[in-house]
């Protein structure tokens, strides 16, 4: 069988079922996962379907491939509620890292209309335009691949760099908060790989989550929770999971 006859099967088999598996794959088509690996980036790279750790979804089944534009119209009076306790945390002359979430998009929003001294890492674009307009934020960008649906970059380059500072505070994104089973998970991996380098170079990090991510999952878990210093959500979460996150020593910050 030809590569681009594999490869169009592939796309039909992604079509038809929502996602595909990296094994089963292999499997079917009697070729090493190293050799559909390939296939599937090449695919992504064609915009034909969204690698996850595993395997790879339709573009239009997954939630995290809501493009931004579309992801700040979402739960918008949760994220400002959160953005607000966020902001709270933050100590003047303090180095804050945002990264590609529109939560953090909320937190720019409110520190774009500050009188605070700080320095503001990000690898989101949009961040990077709002607090442009504030000239008492020191701006630094991090860049890299861009990834144009997050509206954001990462990669080695955008790794390396992170991986060269120390911020004392930083916010990060996810697809999903298991308070029960010490897990913090986005799907896409090299974005995972980003907020994994941001959380050991910070001195204090948390976790940004709607109280609906509680009940959701990626697949990639990119930190256990106890690694960070707490999660700030939107509204008292339910006595289970608040059980669940003083057994872990993490705090919960309302606003």
């Amino acid at each position: 069988m030809f590569l681009e006859e594999r490869q169009e099967l592939i796309v039909r088999m992604v079509e038809r079922d929502g996602k595909v598996k990296v094994k089963e794959l292999s499997a079917k088509f009697k070729v090493t996962e190293d050799c559909i690996r390939k296939d599937l980036g090449s695919l992504e790279r064609q915009g034909r379907l969204k690698r996850t750790y595993g395997g790879a979804v339709k573009l239009t089944q997954s939630v995290h491939m809501i493009e931004v534009s579309r992801h700040r119209h979402m739960d918008v009076e949760a994220k400002r509620r959160i953005a607000q306790a966020a902001v709270s945390l933050i100590h003047d002359k303090d180095m804050v890292f945002l990264d590609v979430s529109t939560s953090n998009l909320a937190i720019a929003e409110l520190l774009m209309k500050s009188d605070r001294d700080l320095t503001v890492v990000t690898n989101m674009v949009d961040v990077l335009g709002v607090l442009a307009r504030n000239p008492r934020i020191e701006l630094i960008f991090a860049g890299g691949q861009i990834n144009r649906g997050r509206d954001g970059f990462w990669g080695g380059m955008t790794q390396d760099f992170i991986g060269k500072l120390k911020p004392d505070i930083a916010f990060v994104g996810a697809v999903g908060v298991n308070v029960k089973a010490n897990s913090v998970s986005t799907y896409d991996i090299d974005d995972g790989l980003n907020k994994a380098t941001i959380i050991a170079r910070s001195k204090r990090s948390y976790v940004l989550a709607e109280a609906r991510k509680f009940a959701a999952d990626g697949n990639y878990d990119y930190a256990p929770l106890n690694s960070l210093s707490g999660f700030v959500t939107d509204t008292e979460p339910p006595s289970d999971i608040r059980a669940a996150a003083a057994d872990l020593g993490v705090d919960v910050v309302l606003p």
